[in-house]
């Protein structure tokens, strides 16, 4: 595709985010707008639900399909390895929940992490595990301290792929080759890159990842992904079993319990119907650019922030090298209260974060450089 028609399918895209009618938006990492296409689709199901209820239910169970086969080809994943949850606090949970833990085993995780990938690993101290916690709390994790914290007793690393604070993009493949040296398995919260940034699993052999779909993926909330390695079904212990868990689920008075050869497994009882239908758009939308060309762009854009910032005086806090950059850029600006920042950048039409004493601010690849313009020009004049 040539550059025209590159700018030509941005421009469309584009078009098909309402938000930009209004809003410089500068909040992805938070949570996302929903695109026109996601919007039909919910209001669709909602409609039809209300006029005709159960009457139309297996056209939109396919929803839960489409999302299934969209974010395996995402990740080069099989749709038998993926589950359909609520959120990523779920996946981490059916994972810290549903290992097969032993008193002395340990997990290792980083001080930096959000919380849902903290608090999960430390409920589990009641079960004789310890949770080893490196690093300051600062991003930017340099792998031999996942090395030097793993031992024989390690049972899993869990990692941010993309950091919450300044958008620091970690190394999956030395953290994943780390894990596995020390015969452990590797966790991937993937919530902060997955739908712009690429990710093969058939490459890079992660163990689990869980993403909720309101941020990057531009799905609505309480709808969202999670991935388990084939080999790994059977380890993981499923939790919240239910109707749906079962190989003969429409069967409801069959007395057997074979649970599914799959990831539907761990998806317990009804879906969220309504989630499904919006993120199978949302995911349709993204699956038509490709994550290859949505990280170029997103670091094109991206990079001209940051460019943009540095000319008023702005600390970039963020690592922008080739290595670690990612779809948030978190700035300084010295002179800027913040606590005042976000009322009278929403006023101006512009939608942005404070996380760690910082601006975040997290494009996404249907903004433009007027966008980064209208953004700087407000602050310019704070």
């Amino acid at each position: 595709m040539n550059t025209v028609d590159q700018e030509d399918l941005f421009k469309d895209f584009r078009w098909k985010m309402p938000v930009a009618e209004r809003w410089a938006y500068f909040n992805h990492a938070a949570v996302a707008p929903l695109p026109s296409p996601t919007r039909g689709a919910m209001t669709e199901y909602v409609n039809d639900f209300c006029e005709n209820g159960t009457a139309d239910w297996p056209r939109w169970r396919k929803n839960v399909e489409k999302v299934r086969t969209l974010a395996a080809e995402m990740i080069g994943a099989e749709p038998s390895e993926i589950a359909f949850i609520r959120s990523t606090t779920e996946g981490i949970g059916l994972v810290a929940e549903g290992f097969p833990w032993q008193p002395g085993d340990n997990v290792v995780v980083p001080r930096s992490e959000f919380p849902s990938n903290l608090h999960p690993w430390r409920n589990l101290k009641s079960r004789g595990v310890e949770v080893r916690i490196i690093g300051d709390g600062c991003e930017g994790i340099d792998p031999t301290e996942i090395d030097a914290a793993c031992d024989a007793r390690t049972r899993i690393v869990s990692c941010s792929w993309v950091g919450y604070l300044t958008g620091w993009r970690c190394d999956v493949a030395a953290l994943c080759e780390i894990a596995h040296q020390h015969a452990a398995l590797f966790f991937l919260d993937a919530i902060q890159g997955l739908g712009v940034l690429p990710l093969d699993v058939k490459d890079i052999p992660i163990d689990f990842l869980a993403a909720d779909g309101h941020k990057w993926m531009l799905g609505p909330e309480g709808a969202g992904v999670m991935y388990v390695r084939e080999e790994n079904l059977e380890r993981l212990r499923p939790l919240l079993v239910g109707w749906n868990s079962v190989t003969n689920a429409a069967q409801f008075d069959h007395d057997t319990f074979d649970l599914k050869p799959n990831a539907g497994r761990y998806e317990g009882g009804t879906y969220n119907m309504v989630g499904a239908a919006g993120l199978a758009a949302s995911l349709e939308l993204l699956s038509a650019v490709g994550p290859h060309r949505s990280a170029k762009r997103l670091r094109e854009i991206t990079d001209l922030l940051a460019e943009q910032l540095r000319s008023i005086g702005a600390r970039i806090a963020s690592d922008r090298s080739e290595k670690h950059w990612s779809g948030i850029v978190a700035a300084d600006l010295p002179g800027i209260d913040k606590s005042i920042v976000l009322g009278e950048a929403a006023d101006a039409g512009i939608q942005l974060s404070v996380r760690g004493g910082n601006l975040r601010l997290s494009p996404h690849i249907y903004s433009t450089p007027a966008d980064s313009e209208r953004l700087v020009s407000f602050l310019r004049a704070q």
